[in-house]
């Protein structure tokens, strides 16, 4: 019976794909059914050796820049933008403004908080 080494087809299924494309990790770990940790950690590895670049920054939940999409082959990077402290201060402004709206709404009439 022939011994199949499954980390080695993974590991070609996700070069496959990055050949392929642009990807994030969790695309390509929903591609190849590894771990997402498992696709961080090859990606990582591409990236250091120079193997694979970011191509692209994808915002998360929260509207950072901070999901990474690699592309396979020497390029350079995108830049990622940074929000400004100005920017950052009217968004939590704005956020606590709507919470103590809220929590105004919410209060009935009368009761002290």
């Amino acid at each position: 019976m022939k011994q199949i080494k499954v980390n080695a087809i993974m590991y070609a299924q996700l070069i496959k794909y990055m050949l392929e494309g642009e990807h994030t990790c969790q695309e390509l770990a929903e591609l190849t059914g590894a771990h997402y940790v498992t696709v961080l950690q090859y990606t990582r590895e591409l990236y250091a050796a120079g193997a694979a670049h970011i191509c692209e920054w994808q915002q998360d939940s929260r509207g950072r820049d901070c999901v990474k999409v690699y592309k396979i082959g020497p390029g350079k990077d995108a830049k990622r933008e940074a929000m400004s402290g100005a920017k950052r201060q009217a968004r939590r402004r704005s956020k606590t403004a709507h919470l103590t709206m809220l929590h105004a709404l919410a209060t009935p009439l009368g009761a002290t908080a």
